[in-house]
C-alpha cells in the first residue's frame, strides 16, 4: 500500500519521517509524483486547512494521503501569524523578518505576555472521507532568536521544561515534545492499533 505525505517541506519531513517507519505501507512525498495543483489553504483554523489538503490531493493523486497543518499562535497577537504562519509578511519574507515583525507587534501591545503555542492539525483522507484527524499543541514562550537547528519559527520559540528553544533541540528532542512529533504518533498509534484503514480512492489495493 502507498500512502502520500502531502508536503514537500524538508524540515517537516525530517521530523516526520522517523515517526512513521514502523508503520507497514511505502510512503510518497509530494515530490515524488507529477506536479499537482497546490490547494488553496482558505481554512481558518489548522483543522480546515488539514482536511482541505487531504482531500484534495487525496482527489489529485487517487492515493491516500495524509496531510498537515501547523503554525505559530501568539497569544498577544490575537493568535497570529496563526494559519498564515508560512506566508506571514507574504512568501518572500524571510524568517528574520517575521521574527522582528513578531517583536515589533509585541512591542506595541502594553503588558503583552509573551506566551504562545506551535499548533499541528493532521487529517488522512481516502478519496472524500476524512478517515482520522487529530491535532496537538505545545506551549512555548517567544524570545529573541537562539539555536541553528529546526526551521521556521524554532529559533524564538522557548520550550519552557528545557530552558531551550526548539531551534537548540536535537532532533530526536523535538520530536519527543513537539506539536508535529505528538500529532503523528497519535496517528502511528492509530495505525498500528488497526483503527484506520486506507484503500485507495478507486477501490483498488488492500487495506492496512
Amino acid at each position: 500500500m502507498t500512502v502520500l505525505l502531502a508536503t514537500t517541506n524538508a524540515g517537516k519531513l525530517r521530523e516526520i519521517l522517523p515517526l512513521l517507519d514502523s508503520v507497514p505501507v511505502a510512503w510518497k512525498t509530494l515530490a515524488d509524483l507529477p506536479p499537482m495543483p497546490v490547494p488553496d489553504e482558505t481554512g481558518t483554523t489548522f483543522r480546515e486547512n488539514a482536511r482541505l489538503k487531504a482531500l484534495a490531493y487525496a482527489a489529485a493523486s487517487g492515493l491516500p494521503v495524509v496531510a498537515e497543518d501547523s503554525g505559530l499562535v501568539v497569544d498577544a497577537l490575537g493568535g497570529a501569524p496563526g494559519v498564515h504562519s508560512a506566508r506571514f509578511l507574504g512568501d518572500t519574507a524571510t524568517y528574520a523578518d517575521r521574527f522582528a515583525e513578531i517583536e515589533r507587534r509585541l512591542a506595541q501591545v502594553p503588558g503583552a505576555t509573551r506566551d504562545a503555542r506551535f499548533v499541528t492539525a493532521l487529517a488522512a483522507a481516502v478519496g472524500d472521507t476524512i478517515v482520522f484527524e487529530t491535532e496537538a499543541s505545545v506551549a512555548g514562550t517567544i524570545v529573541e532568536p537562539r539555536g541553528t537547528g529546526g526551521f521556521g519559527y524554532d529559533p524564538i520559540f522557548l520550550y519552557r521544561p528545557l530552558g531551550r528553544t526548539t531551534a537548540e533541540l536535537s532532533l530526536e528532542e523535538k520530536a519527543t515534545v513537539s506539536h508535529r512529533g505528538r500529532a503523528f504518533r497519535d496517528f502511528r498509534r492509530a495505525c498500528l492499533a488497526g483503527a484506520i484503514q486506507f484503500t485507495v480512492a478507486s477501490g483498488r489495493g488492500s487495506a492496512w
